[in-house]
């Protein structure tokens, strides 16, 4: 026993003699390989365009290190944020379709050098949709965005279709598409486009529903080579679905304003003085539409709420439209959605901003001035610049207490050519509209003097979260960056009027909203 115990002694002394004496040729071999499992683990947290398939051919103990450090890491990581971006492995990325073949230049005959262009990608989309509306027994409006590059320069045409579901088997009735392009050029990668469909006979007479496609064709557009032509879903009737007598009717508003996009970070005091003011203004048959392209935060929801318990105002949610670059958050959109929604529940239909205030003289009511001009289609009001900065002197110590149309008493009297106006329509004779117009009617258009009807127009005032007052002032004209202002205290006299009819039609629930 004793001299097996010596030789196992002896083989043992011998292992520990050869790893020492091999330690020279293995002391940079051993860092190495830690060195590469560092690097394998450090790849699992890169994105997945980064490919480690060029070490596949390392060791297996490097793969089976680095699985259980990634292993460890996912464990021991804390929760991640809704807004971080995780980038995706391999497997789940979308297929990238194979890439067009490709033309080559060519040699001709003579030594003459044909050249060759490859197409990639799109630079827009052709259209699109956010709504189509019934417009009567027989027409209809789509209303969307479209590549402004294609219409101007290009000559797309679009065709109507309508498929019956009273009779499957049946040819779609179809019809030519009148475009209009309200936006006159202003828009940017899109324009507006509101297509009319006028077919020649009644259509889903006996209500029975059915489609209504729209075929978009590029006409060439600017690959000459093609005609690409896209067919859209533009409205689905569903059977009874349609009352064909809100086309004759009596409109239950009288009056409905149409508001642009709002954005930004509005004032809620502002937002509370002007709804307030035209509730006021135009009486219990009006009703209010804003669509929020982001201004609507918290504080702003919190005025509008009691409008909307009260069944004055309807809010939209808009802000998809951000991802296609239009003019102005998309505006002249907004506005031909709003005409073509409301059109037949509402006998005036107003455009202007929430910066902007209608008046109308202590002797006249808005009903009273808009029931004499019943012949004409569209009404321009002129506007009256008010500065958003000139207070008078008299309210030091309690501006903030006062409204902003209360203190704001300076308008702007400098002669200028031709000053923006808004304007209200008979919505029934309009087929498409503008901001500060519409081009498209029939019927008669009137500029209203400043004695009937007129707007005081506070701007910069809606965005700006802050005092208003920056200038206390004791005369009654002044000069200010060469701009001279009169005195005007047309509205301030109203404000007391105004308040008084807040606290009877929502009691005190919004006496402490902030600038």
């Amino acid at each position: 026993m004793v001299g097996k115990e010596k030789e196992r002694e002896k083989e043992k002394n011998m292992f520990v003699r050869i790893l020492f004496n091999c330690a020279a040729e293995h002391k940079f071999l051993l860092p190495a390989v830690l060195f590469l499992c560092s690097l394998v683990t450090i790849f699992q947290f890169l994105p997945s365009r980064f490919s480690i398939s060029s070490f596949s051919d390392l060791p297996s103990c490097i793969s089976a290190t680095a699985t259980t450090a990634s292993e460890v890491v996912n464990k021991s990581a804390p929760p991640v944020a809704a807004d971080v971006v995780i980038p995706l492995p391999l497997a789940s990325l979308p297929t990238i379709p194979p890439p067009p073949s490709l033309q080559n230049d060519q040699v001709l005959e003579g030594g003459i050098i044909k050249r060759a262009f490859n197409a990639y990608g799109s630079a827009s989309y052709n259209f699109i949709l956010m709504s189509s509306y019934r417009g009567g027994l027989n027409t209809f409006a789509i209303i969307g965005l479209a590549a402004k590059p294609l219409h101007v320069f290009g000559r797309p045409i679009y065709q109507c279709q309508w498929l019956s579901n009273s009779n499957k088997t049946q040819q779609p009735i179809t019809s030519v598409g009148q475009k209009i392009l309200p936006d006159w050029g202003f828009g940017r990668v899109y324009t507006v486009v509101v297509v009319n469909c006028t077919f020649p006979i009644p259509i889903n007479e006996d209500n029975s529903g059915g489609k209504l496609l729209l075929q978009d064709f590029t006409n060439g557009g600017f690959d000459r080579n093609f005609n690409l032509t896209d067919k859209i879903e533009a409205l689905v009737e569903q059977p009874g679905s349609v009352n064909f007598s809100s086309f004759l009717s009596q409109p239950e508003y009288d009056y409905l304003h149409c508001g642009s996009p709002l954005y930004g970070n509005l004032s809620p005091q502002r937002m509370r003085e002007w709804l307030a003011y035209h509730v006021r203004l135009f009486g219990g048959k009006s009703h209010f539409v804003i669509y929020d392209a982001g201004g609507i935060h918290s504080e702003v929801m919190e005025v509008l709420r009691p409008w909307m318990e009260k069944g004055f105002v309807t809010l939209q949610i808009i802000t998809e439209q951000e991802r296609f670059d239009g003019y102005y958050h998309n505006q002249f959109l907004i506005v031909n959605d709003c005409l073509h929604r409301y059109r037949f529940i509402a006998k005036w239909m107003f455009f202007f901003d929430v910066d902007e205030f209608i008046f109308v003289p202590d002797k006249s009511t808005i009903k009273s001035v808009l029931d004499s001009l019943s012949e004409y289609t569209e009404l321009f009001m002129e506007q009256t610049p008010m500065s958003n900065k000139l207070c008078l002197a008299e309210d030091a110590g309690e501006t903030s207490s006062k409204w902003g149309f209360e203190k704001l008493v300076y308008k702007d009297v400098k002669r200028v050519r031709k000053r923006n106006r808004k304007y209200a329509i008979q919505p029934r004779s309009v087929f498409a509209t503008g901001v500060h117009l519409s081009q498209n009617m029939v019927g008669k258009k009137k500029y209203m003097p400043t004695e009937q009807v007129k707007y005081f127009h506070y701007h910069g005032t809606i965005a700006e979260r802050r005092e208003p007052c920056q200038q206390l002032v004791n005369t009654t004209d002044i000069i200010v960056e060469q701009i001279p202002y009169v005195r005007d205290t047309t509205m301030r006299n109203v404000a007391g009027a105004v308040k008084r009819f807040e606290l009877k039609m929502i009691g005190s629930r919004l006496q402490r909203t902030r600038q």
